[in-house]
Parts: structure tokens; C-alpha cells; sequence
């Protein structure tokens, strides 16, 4: 059996009431393919709630991560983006993956992470509707479509589009 991602690792970024689904579906087509996948949250080996109750455990907390050991990174929706924006070692690594063109990740409200690593400017994205004038605000072209894939970033908008959303995020990983 082919894996596509064999030697890949990849970082997921968590807090408390991430979209479940926009969490644990990434991280379960990513290590199909072969990719270890790691979670980061604000604190090593914590326990954090989705918003319908399925936990997820931390490995490592944010400021343990270094973006040099890892070939792609992700961040979830719901309203975990609010909490996750507020740390500066996670607009850090976000600015490091945008420096070094490596794979970045963002479904729904995911995008506000981005904005405040100010790495939209000129990007071309998608997001839940509800943040588009944010994404735009912050130089950001929006579509309002499934999947838009910007050269190293993919971004997405809701749970129904994962589908297209890891097809084209696995693309990406695997061209780096």
C-alpha cells in the first residue's frame, strides 16, 4: 500500500471548543496517508473539549513546537481560533511556516489565526462567511467555494467541504 505522506509530519494546533469534525478528520486522513500528526495546545498532555464533546490531548503545548521539525500545519475551526490567536508562539510559527512556503491548513473560523499572524495580504482564501469581511480586511481575496488552494496555503469553509479540503491539502504536502 502506497502512503503518501511516509516521512511527513504534520502539527495541529487545539484549544477548547474546536469544531470536532474539522479537528479530527484532518488528523485521521493525514495519518492515512502515512504522516505523523502531532497536537499542540496551550499546555502538554491537556485534555480540550470540541464543541460537541469529543476531547482531544495535547502532545506538546505551543511554545514545545518548533516549525522547523515539521512539514505542515494545521488549524481547526469553531471557536478554538479566538483562544488560539492569542498566543505568540503561535503567531510565530505561523509567520515561520508562511516564511519557509510550507503547508498551512485553515477550515472555518481558522482564518482569524491567520489574520493575526498578518499572513493574508494578497492571498487568495476561503472561510465560514461569517469572518469573510475579516479575511478581507486583512488583504485577503475571498471565494466562496469548497477549497482554495494559494500556492502553500489551503483553506476551506465548513465541515460538508473536508472532502475536497484534505484531497487538496494532501496534494500540497506531498509537492514540498
Amino acid at each position: 500500500m502506497i502512503m503518501r505522506l511516509e516521512g511527513k509530519k504534520v502539527v495541529s494546533l487545539v484549544h477548547h471548543d474546536f469544531e470536532d469534525l474539522e479537528l479530527w478528520y484532518p488528523i485521521l486522513r493525514l495519518k492515512e496517508e502515512g504522516a505523523v500528526v502531532h497536537l499542540a495546545g496551550e499546555k502538554a498532555e491537556e485534555e480540550y473539549i470540541g464543541k460537541y464533546g469529543v476531547p482531544a490531548k495535547s502532545d506538546y503545548s505551543y511554545s514545545d513546537i518548533s516549525g522547523e521539525n515539521y512539514d505542515a500545519i494545521l488549524v481547526p475551526g469553531g471557536w478554538a481560533p479566538d483562544k488560539i490567536r492569542r498566543f505568540p508562539e503561535v503567531i510565530s510559527l505561523l509567520q515561520h511556516f508562511e516564511e519557509n512556503k510550507k503547508p498551512i491548513g485553515q477550515i472555518c473560523h481558522a482564518g482569524w489565526v491567520l489574520i493575526s499572524a498578518k499572513i493574508l495580504q494578497g492571498k487568495k482564501v476561503t472561510s465560514t462567511p461569517g469572518i469573510k469581511d475579516d479575511m478581507e480586511n486583512a488583504g485577503a481575496t475571498w471565494y466562496d467555494e469548497p477549497v482554495v488552494v494559494d500556492g502553500h496555503l489551503v483553506s476551506s469553509r465548513r465541515p460538508p467541504d473536508l472532502p475536497d479540503y484534505l484531497r487538496e491539502f494532501i496534494k500540497v504536502i506531498e509537492q514540498k
